[in-house]
């Protein structure tokens, strides 16, 4: 099959970003998302406005994805659209507009695992960016997903190391909950532990066997610390907010830190790849700078459009099952808990 000329529309909806992005022959030409405000003011993401924002927007997101790649939905040659795991209703939206288009144009559709996808975003043509090489482990940290993955090329992962209550961007919405931040509480975090002392508050790390992670006990440990200092002082909060936020990341990256050692310990594969929302933390991009020197790594982030919920990833997993012939039924079905 000849690569030179490959147009490919990419679709994502897993939960509250819709987007649309064209890639040719590996290089992006568009990447359009479009947010959906109205979950700040539940403090999460409500599937039903969810779904109701995705039929809203699917289709002027398509069609600002088409223009400003200039060109028209006849050069196409697939669709490629997340089929999972996500919330249903949201995926839903995604489907069923990637099946309608691909059917009225006669071309490929082509389904996209979520979770395969943030990892294989590092195979976007990027200049300044480098591809991690085979094999490699990818760490995929976001609001609803941590797990270390095995990939030992495109279609072939194994995750070795998954949580087994709340995902890492969970447990930084609900400490900052807790701390009377705002939603998404990541970033807030982020930016106060810049200005705190790390070390001025210990955490207990929840011990769990293996590469897999826990983080409920220490959203629990963080509550009761914050019940017990506040009770002694009504304003502890916010006296020392910098240092509580500081303490806070320190922990859940020691955790995070601690895991994708003992993975490449056990593995022997010292090239790892991040992606996944909460991979723009400052100090986690920092712990894994450290980790290159401290431990001889080699680690990959991707450009930061292409590490939140985007549809460049969608069309990059497209392009490459496209060049295998990996084509999708228009029977296909979306689902919600889509494993790798």
């Amino acid at each position: 099959m000849s690569s030179q000329n490959i147009y490919i529309l990419g679709i994502e909806s897993s939960c509250d970003d819709t987007a649309a992005s064209i890639i040719h022959n590996g290089k992006i030409l568009s990447n359009v998302v479009a947010n959906q405000k109205i979950h700040e003011e539940y403090g999460g993401v409500v599937p039903e406005l969810a779904s109701r924002a995705h039929q809203q927007n699917i289709v002027p997101v398509v069609h600002q994805a088409l223009k400003k790649a200039n060109i028209n939905k006849e050069q196409l040659n697939a669709i490629a659209f997340t089929r999972g795991p996500g919330l249903m209703g949201s995926l839903l939206v995604g489907t069923s507009f990637a099946k309608s288009l691909a059917y009225g144009l006669n071309i490929p559709l082509i389904d996209v695992n979520h979770m395969q996808a943030h990892i294989l975003a590092h195979f976007i043509d990027e200049d300044g960016f480098d591809k991690p090489p085979f094999p490699f482990l990818a760490m995929t940290i976001s609001g609803g997903h941590t797990q270390i993955v095995k990939v030992d090329n495109y279609f072939n992962m194994t995750v070795i190391g998954e949580t087994i209550d709340d995902a890492v961007g969970e447990a930084f919405d609900k400490s900052g909950k807790i701390l009377g931040l705002g939603y998404p509480a990541g970033p807030e975090i982020d930016k106060r532990a810049q200005l705190g002392n790390p070390k001025a508050y210990q955490f207990t790390k929840p011990k769990v066997d293996g590469l897999n992670f826990s983080f409920s006990g220490l959203k629990t440990a963080i509550l009761y610390f914050i019940q017990r200092e506040v009770k002694a002082n009504p304003n502890f909060i916010v006296e020392n907010l910098n240092d509580i936020c500081a303490s806070i990341q320190y922990t859940i990256i020691g955790i995070l830190i601690n895991k994708l050692k003992l993975a490449t310990k056990q593995t022997g594969i010292k090239h790892i790849a991040i992606g996944g929302g909460v991979s723009a933390n400052s100090g986690i991009r920092k712990a894994l700078k450290d980790g290159e020197q401290k431990f001889g790594w080699t680690t990959y982030v991707p450009k930061f459009e292409f590490t939140t919920d985007n549809a460049a990833m969608i069309a990059i997993v497209g392009y490459l099952k496209y060049l295998e012939g990996n084509f999708a039924e228009q029977s296909v079905m979306a689902s919600a808990r889509l494993k790798i």
